[in-house]
């Protein structure tokens, strides 16, 4: 039995380690599927370091869109896709997470359809004449309506068919808006032999994390990379058991709100030079902040080092901006750090998983999990929160978390056996 084309489509590098997984439980299926990459924040090296330490194919359709505006990105996502689905006709297709790519995919998707004059449309059942739209990491809400990717969110959500979500607020917000049908995973596994099928659409789910998936997956392994040692964070990489001989902090930070104002920016360069008085900061930058910490002449803060050399660095104080990381290295290095500091709201859910000490750079989450049950603080972006918020951290003599339900490594295994089975019971 063939269950025909499921696109899924990912924007930047970091969303691959959503898809990954789902990636890998489809070879279990009969799932024909193609990836299409957007390429909104593309980067060669990054891209390629991701794929290549996921073990992921590389994508079959790259559409090159490049940095613009919200609105010049989204629309031709929109028109070079729209291309993509008359094409390929998929049954399914799938977004991940809250990014422009996101909406402009789900948006096409929920408008095309097919014409029933090509033949081609006989490779997918003649009841579907659109593709149905699943939307994992749905329900999240950070409750402000100035982040471009709130609005994301929630319109996706709105015009999907399956929201896949990865904690328990993305349910109750999915109920405060009006969702009906609702699937019990708690008890779902692989070998689940009871229908899961008696539900109208849109369904919401609560699955589990696939990024937590990608992470237990790779944990042993990125224990094995050299980076600590690049850095000059052990001296023998073959006698110290990948053991860092000094406390690190890691920092990441990336996000519009926080690197385009150089107000804003310079406070919170404020904050981690009286951190790293203390504790020297290593701090993958990412592409976009390097172009503002140049374009807005802040490079005497930082210290520069690259881990390309094999020279040891002298980790004393200091913020030291190295560049960017494969995700095995990244997860080594993040893995042994004392405390992360990051706008990132994927870290904020690895460092939970990790029982690493988190400082959120925001002023709010979309992920409340990694605050009542995790290792998060929610700080601001004033000076004097982050500093306080860090020193806090930094003396807590316990970081134990509390298992958050189905972050288990399964999630992805849910949301094939949902798709596979809901689709082949209405259109089989």
């Amino acid at each position: 039995m063939k269950v025909a084309p499921i696109i899924r489509a990912i924007e930047k590098y970091n969303e691959s380690y959503y898809q990954s997984p789902i990636t890998n439980h489809y070879s279990l299926n009969p799932i024909h599927h193609i990836l299409a990459h957007t390429g909104q924040h593309y980067d060669n090296h990054m891209s390629d370091a991701f794929f290549k330490d996921l073990g992921l194919p590389k994508p079959d359709i790259y559409l090159g869109i490049g940095s613009a505006s919200h609105a010049v990105q989204t629309a031709e996502i929109m028109k070079r896709f729209e291309q993509i689905l008359l094409k390929e006709k998929p049954n399914i297709v799938i977004v991940v997470g809250d990014v422009n790519s996101t909406l402009a995919c789900a948006l096409v998707a929920s408008k095309i359809e097919y014409p029933t004059s090509n033949l081609q449309l006989v490779t997918c059942n003649l009841k579907q004449r659109k593709p149905l739209i699943a939307h994992v990491e749905a329900g999240l809400r950070s409750f402000d309506r100035s982040m471009p990717e709130e609005i994301n969110r929630i319109l996706t959500d709105h015009i999907s068919d399956f929201l896949f979500v990865t904690e328990p607020s993305g349910i109750e917000n999915l109920k405060n808006e009006g969702f009906k049908n609702f699937l019990d995973c708690q008890s779902l596994t692989t070998n689940h032999q009871s229908p899961i099928t008696n539900y109208q659409l849109p369904l919401v789910a609560y699955v589990g994390n696939t990024m937590i998936d990608t992470l237990l997956k790779h944990r042993q392994k990125a224990q094995k990379s050299d980076i600590l040692y690049r850095l000059g964070l052990i001296k023998d990489f073959s006698t110290d058991n990948g053991q860092p001989t000094t406390d690190y902090c890691v920092l990441t930070l990336h996000r519009p709100s926080n690197v385009d104002n150089k107000e804003t920016f310079l406070n919170i360069i404020e904050a981690l030079k009286e951190i790293s008085k203390h504790i020297p900061i290593i701090f993958p930058a990412h592409p976009r902040t390097q172009t503002r910490i140049k374009q807005f002449r802040l490079e005497q803060y930082f210290k520069r080092f690259s881990t390309s050399n094999l020279q040891l660095a002298t980790c004393n104080s200091g913020i030291y901006c190295i560049e960017p990381l494969g995700y095995l290295d990244f997860l080594c290095l993040m893995s042994n750090a004392k405390i992360v500091l990051t706008d990132s709201g994927g870290i904020q859910e690895e460092t939970t998983i990790l029982g690493i000490p988190c400082v959120t750079i925001r002023k709010n989450t979309e992920r409340p999990i990694t605050v009542k049950m995790g290792t998060n603080i929610i700080a601001g972006t004033k000076k004097e929160n982050i500093v306080n918020a860090t020193f806090s951290q930094l003396n807590k003599r316990n970081n134990a978390t509390n298992p958050i339900p189905l972050w288990d490594g399964q999630a992805a295994k849910r949301i094939v056996k949902i798709l596979v089975e809901n689709y082949q019971h209405s259109y089989v």
